[in-house]
Parts: C-alpha cells; sequence; structure tokens
C-alpha cells in the first residue's frame, strides 16, 4: 500500500481500524490485521472474515471458523460501474438482464453486479485460493429491488469452491446512501 494515493491508504487503514475494533468483540485485543502476500487479510486463529472499503465508508465482517467457513463483504459507490466497463464483468445473461430494467436503474444494477461478485470472490479466495475473473461467475436477482434483496452467484465453469458447497451461493445486498454492500457467508461443515 505505500505506492497507493494518500486517500487509498486511508481507507485502507480505516478498514483495518474496523476490523481491529470488530476483534475486540470476540475478545482478541491488540491484533494488527496485516495483509499477506496475496493481498488478503491474516485473521487471528479460530476466525474468519473480510474487510471492504471505498471512499467514505468501510466495514469488516468476522465470524467463528467452528460456526462459517468463509465470509465475503464488498460495498460500492451506486454507479461507480461505467456502461463502458458492463462488457468486462458482465456475462451476457446478466448484460441481458441490465437491459431489460428502466435506463434509470442500470448504474445501480451493474453496480450490484460487480459488487456481488466482489464479495462472492472474497468468500472463496481464502478456501480454495482460486483466482477468479468477473465471466467465471454470474449473478442473479430473482426479485430485483433498488434498495435491498438477494443475489445468487453460479459458477460459469467448474471451480475448486464445488468441493465446499452446492452452487447456487446465496447472499444480500443493500444499497444505502448512495453505497451498494453485499455480502455472503457459507457455513461451516457440521
Amino acid at each position: 500500500m505505500q505506492q497507493a494515493v494518500p486517500g487509498r491508504q486511508q481507507e485502507f487503514a480505516a478498514g483495518r481500524v474496523c476490523a481491529r475494533f470488530l476483534l475486540g468483540e470476540f475478545g482478541v485485543l491488540d491484533f494488527p490485521v496485516k495483509m499477506a502476500a496475496d493481498r488478503q487479510p491474516l485473521w487471528p486463529a479460530g476466525l474468519i472474515g473480510s474487510i471492504t472499503h471505498t471512499s467514505g465508508f468501510c466495514a469488516a465482517v468476522a465470524a467463528e471458523k467452528t460456526r462459517f467457513a468463509a465470509v465475503g463483504l464488498d460495498c460500492e459507490t451506486a454507479g461507480r460501474v461505467r456502461q463502458e466497463l458492463w462488457k468486462h464483468i458482465c456475462t451476457p445473461a446478466e448484460a441481458d438482464w441490465l437491459g431489460s430494467l428502466p435506463p434509470a436503474e442500470q448504474p445501480l444494477a451493474a453496480t450490484l453486479i460487480f459488487s456481488a461478485k466482489e464479495a462472492f470472490y472474497k468468500c472463496q479466495y481464502p478456501l480454495t485460493r482460486e483466482w477468479l475473473y468477473f465471466h467465471d461467475a454470474r449473478v442473479d436477482v430473482p426479485a430485483w429491488d433498488p434498495a435491498r434483496g438477494e443475489f445468487e452467484v453460479h459458477a460459469a465453469r467448474r471451480i475448486l469452491l464445488d468441493a465446499h458447497t452446492a452452487q447456487p451461493l446465496r447472499g444480500r445486498y443493500r444499497c444505502y446512501e448512495g453505497l451498494i454492500i453485499a455480502g455472503m457467508a457459507l457455513r461451516a461443515p457440521d
């Protein structure tokens, strides 16, 4: 992060402060959430988590490994995903869905697709260490609501996560004060 612009460094630091505050809820004090070589947060033994930060907002989520195998959280500024990027982020089915929405809602829905895929990636990566690309997954929104709702993520090809859980994976989103927050969690095996 030393080469990042000051604003990005501040967002990163604020996300880590959120994570440390959250760890205090689990009785873990003075634990710096460092970054691994693959840029993943390093959590204390027995816990898993996810951090997100964007301009003016940061958040963290953590859970005990006995309850959850993985969690993923992402936040983006609503409408941040410009239309010229949609072809790089969206599968043909997602692009069709965007085209079916009223034009005023399309930028918000495109940002949701981006954020849901980021949350999915953050959820699956600590379990699999598999790099995925935007077209490796498809987001479905069964009942679109510009304020809040649920989404499903379907792998577009065989992925290593298939060994850990059945598809599709489900998550939730909320649009709040100009932000889209998407999250998902995988329960720990019984």
